[in-house]
C-alpha cells in the first residue's frame, strides 16, 4: 500500500491552473481507487479552489466531492488568500502544524510521498 499526499498550489486564474487541479484530483482518485492512503492538501493560492469546487456546477466538482473526505487546506493561506470563511463553510479541515501551514516534513515523516501540482 502506498501513502500519497497530493499538494495543490495551482492558482484559479488560468486554463493551465484548471489542468493542474484536475491532474491533482485525478492522481488522488487513482491512489484512492487502488486502496492507497491519500491526502489532498490545498495550499498557497490553491486554497482558492475550495470555494470554486464547492459549486456543484463546476466541471471538477464531482471529482472533488468524491475525494472530499481526504481534503484539507492550509489554515494560514486560506486567510491570506481571502477564502477562510468559505473553507470553514465547506467543512474541509485546515492544517497548521508548522507556523500556520501544513507540515510537509510531517507528511514525509508519516511515510507519505509528496506530489505537488
Amino acid at each position: 500500500m502506498h501513502k500519497a499526499a497530493i499538494v495543490v498550489y495551482a492558482d484559479t486564474e488560468s486554463h493551465a491552473d484548471l489542468g493542474r487541479l484536475t491532474n491533482a484530483l485525478t492522481a488522488a482518485k487513482e491512489f484512492e481507487e487502488n486502496g492507497d492512503e491519500v491526502k489532498v492538501v490545498f495550499d498557497g493560492a490553491g486554497t482558492q479552489w475550495i470555494p470554486e469546487l464547492e459549486d456543484d456546477s463546476h466541471t471538477a466538482h464531482p471529482l472533488y466531492a468524491s475525494l472530499k473526505d481526504h481534503v484539507s487546506a492550509c489554515e494560514f493561506c486560506s486567510g491570506a488568500f481571502g477564502v477562510e470563511d468559505e473553507v470553514a463553510a465547506s467543512g474541509v479541515g485546515t492544517d497548521a502544524e508548522f507556523e500556520g501551514h501544513p507540515s510537509v516534513r510531517g507528511l514525509v515523516d508519516d511515510g507519505y510521498d509528496v506530489i505537488t501540482f
